[in-house]
């Protein structure tokens, strides 16, 4: 019996680290396509309204992708999600590279974005600590920036907008450390989605970060 459970415990730890390897595999390239694909739309110059559609197009295509991640066209879903994502943030990286030390702040927020993401993860990886209950908080909390962002939209407060990003900065490290977590212990077991999850984190994490560094800079 305590074979078996050594057995069981064994296998379950290739298992998992089977899933992490793919995952930040997939990650790695997933969001070097986005890079990819956000310059592609920097080179064009897109409108605001084009950056809304490909936004609204990329909503579409994570849907698309969490119902495929279980199938053969999982991989295909997964880049055509993310690089639809990385080109709808074309036009807000315009707006940044050109501030007097726009490329600076761009390099300095993803550089701060992937220290805070591999210190976080690799946490949670490290402990094998459970998470979960950071659920009911996060996705309360998810709920409050979508409606403040909304009522934002027509409010145009300045002060709200830095809170607000500074809130979302705050949610999305949470959700590194829950998302790490689920993967590491069980929680998760496709790597479509676990990349789908921290890739999600990741991006929303840089934006937020962007952002804050942006009004921060707008007086250099």
């Amino acid at each position: 019996m305590t074979q078996q459970t050594m057995y069981s415990t064994g296998a379950a730890t290739l298992e998992v680290n089977k899933l992490l390897k793919n995952t930040y595999m997939l990650l790695s390239m997933t969001l070097a396509f986005s890079a990819v694909c956000a310059g592609l739309a920097m080179t064009l110059a897109i409108s605001p309204m084009m950056s809304l559609g490909l936004s609204i197009g990329s909503l579409i295509l994570l849907f698309v992708t969490l119902r495929k991640a279980d199938t053969a066209a999982g991989l295909f879903w997964v880049f055509a999600f993310t690089g639809m994502q990385g080109a709808s943030l074309g036009y807000i990286l315009n707006h940044y590279a050109g501030m007097a030390n726009g490329p600076q702040l761009i390099m300095q927020a993803l550089g701060l974005t992937s220290v805070v993401f591999v210190t976080l993860s690799g946490y949670a990886i490290t402990t094998k600590k459970d998470f979960s209950f950071m659920r009911g908080f996060l996705i309360a909390g998810l709920v409050i920036a979508i409606v403040a962002g909304i009522a934002n939209i027509f409010i145009g407060s300045g002060v709200v907008f830095m809170a607000l990003n500074a809130g979302i900065a705050l949610l999305m490290t949470g959700f590194i450390l829950y998302d790490t977590s689920r993967i590491v212990n069980g929680g998760e077991t496709n790597y479509i989605r676990a990349t789908v999850a921290l890739y999600l984190d990741f991006i929303n994490l840089f934006i937020a970060l962007l952002h804050l560094m942006g009004i921060g800079g707008r007086d250099d």
